[in-house]
Formats: C-alpha cells, structure tokens, sequence
C-alpha cells in the first residue's frame, strides 16, 4: 500500500498543475463574461475588469455579467474543495456531499420553503445553508458510536441523502405546477439570474474557510494512514474528523445557497485534481480550481449548446461527471473494495 507523505514537501508538479489550472479558470471567467446578446471581445472584457475601456462596455461586464461568473467561480471552488476533504477524511473516491446527504438536505429545505411556505421570510441561500447544516448533524449524531469513523459516515450519509430525496419528490409531486417548476429550477443547479446579493456572501464564507481547508490538508495526511495510526502520533482524530466535518459542510452549503446543487462537480473535481497533480490524496487547492474550472465550463457549454435557449448549468456537469462516477465505480469494484 502507498503511504501518503505527511510532512511538507515542495512539489513542482502541483505547483505547475495549480499554475495551469489557474490560468484555464481566468480564461474561462473571461470567456463566460465576453458571451451574451452583447458579445464582447476578451482584451475589452479584461480592460473593463479594471474599470477601463468603453463605459457601456463596463456597465455590463461589471454590473450584468460579473455576479454570475463569480458564483460560478466561488461555488465551482467550494464544492472542489469540500469534495477533497471528505473524500481525504474518508479514504474513499466516492464520498462526497453529492453522496452523503448535504446537498440532498438543502435541497429538501429550499424545497420545502417554496412548494410549503416555510420560508420564514428567508431567502433560498438562507434555506439552503440551514438544510446542508441539519443534514451534516444528523449524519455526525447518527454515526457517532464512541466517536466517529469513515465508515460510518459515509453508509448514515446515503441513508440520509435517499431520505431528502425521497421527501424533496414526495414535495414536488405535491406542489403546484409554478412551485414545482420554481423548485425543479433551483433543484438542478443554476446560475440564470444571479447578482451580487449572491455573491457576498458565498465570498465571505469562502474568505475564512478556504483558509481554514489548507491549513488542515497537513493533518488530513496522517489520516492517510488510518485512525489508530494517526493516533500514535499525536493527532487528536475526532478534533480533526469535526473540524474537517464542519469546514467541508461550510463550503458545500454556501455554494449550494448560491448556485444550487451543482451535480458532481464535488465528486470529479478531487480525483481529477489528484491525477493531474500525481499525489495519493486530493489537493484541496488544485481540487477547487478544477471545480471553478468545471463548473465555469460547463456553464459556457450550457449556454452555448442550443441556440437561443440557456440550459441549468447542473444538467452539463451531470451530463460531464456521469461518467467519471461510473468509472470510479467499476475501477473499485476491480480493486474488490470501495475505493
């Protein structure tokens, strides 16, 4: 078995994938902001980031066009690196919010606000961020035994996620046809009609907890080699299990607020990000580029598929991350494990 590093150490490889990554994410916000009915050249797109050029054409990549390339930036990132933690907590491929009932539990709560009323004059981003917050506690109350292991987590998160879903049809089915198609809209992961009342606070939650997912990338390496192990050296193991627990539900329920449950960009984005960077884990920065990128990707292909028609950007990256899940599938069911 490979045993993961757990000291630091300097890696040209995921400098230079973080590095490439980096500049495909710019390209594709500028790329995001030059379409429309309005096309704009990219050379006045960056000139207009920095508040130069034609003022029309500022008028409306800053104040029309900017607030939804930045959701799906910052909401592409926080999936991409809450998709990393858990599935570095867990030592397993295919755990991610998509899988263990965190965004199936905004889900259920932004459903229940629109087809109910339930809403209590809160917002879909406020309904979203308390169901992905009630969804993790249930799943860490009902895996706790004498503390928690990642087994246990993962098996209480699916149960949890097929009961939200579960209770989000069973709401659907029971709206009207404008609650259902309001509810179906936000269910399938959007970025139409997004402004800056988005964007503020999925930034200001991604300013404290982006921090926070690298400074625990470290500890999560002596995980790698199991709990027992990690406690021999020192690691205080359910400190870090909830640490981790509460920074990757953070991330996931500020994303979820603003863009919706975006399909599987959780889950691809870490294992595209680890193959790319040749590490035994999935790096939490090259994880949340390759979420912004995929999430900013597939946006422009949602947009530019069928003419004059804007499809829900979750349809692309289901249709995009579909098949890496299967592949994920069949290469563990080889391997005769779970991941």
């Amino acid at each position: 078995m490979r045993v993961p590093p757990v000291s630091g150490v300097f890696r040209p490889r995921l400098v230079a994938v973080c590095g490439a990554l980096a500049a495909a994410v710019f390209l594709a916000f500028c790329w995001g902001l030059s379409f429309g009915d309005f096309p704009i050249a990219l050379p006045d797109v960056v000139r207009a980031l920095t508040g130069s050029g034609d003022p029309g054409t500022v008028l409306v990549v800053r104040e029309l066009r900017l607030p939804r390339a930045l959701v799906g930036l910052l909401a592409g990132a926080a999936f991409g690196v809450s998709g990393a933690l858990f599935q570095t907590l867990t030592r397993n491929p295919l755990a991610s919010p998509d899988m263990i009932g965190l965004t199936q539990g905004a889900g259920l709560a932004v459903v229940a606000g629109i087809v109910l009323g339930w809403d209590g004059g809160l917002g879909t981003q406020a309904l979203g961020l308390l169901g992905a917050l009630a969804a993790a506690v249930a799943v860490y109350t009902l895996a706790w035994r004498r503390g928690t292991t990642s087994y246990r987590i993962i098996l209480v998160g699916i149960g949890v996620a097929w009961i939200c879903t579960s209770a989000t049809d069973y709401l659907v089915a029971r709206g009207g046809r404008f609650q259902a198609q309001a509810a179906l809209g936000w269910l399938v992961g959007n970025l139409n009609g997004r402004t800056w009342a988005h964007v503020t606070p999925l930034a200001v939650a991604l300013g404290v907890l982006l921090p926070a997912a690298l400074l625990l990338g470290r500890v999560l390496r002596t995980l790698q080699l199991g709990d027992d192990v990690a406690r021999g050296l020192g690691t205080r193991v359910q400190a870090v299990h909830l640490a981790v627990l509460l920074t990757g539900v953070g991330l996931v329920a500020f994303g979820t607020a603003a863009a919706g449950p975006v399909a599987f960009v959780a889950l691809a984005a870490p294992q595209i990000a680890q193959r790319l960077a040749g590490t035994a884990w999935p790096p939490a920065l090259a994880a949340g580029l390759t979420g912004a990128l995929l999430v900013l990707g597939s946006d422009l292909i949602a947009r530019t598929l069928i003419p004059d028609t804007e499809l829900p950007v979750g349809i692309v990256s289901g249709v995009l991350g579909a098949p890496v899940l299967l592949w994920l599938l069949v290469r563990a069911n080889r391997a005769g494990s779970g991941g």
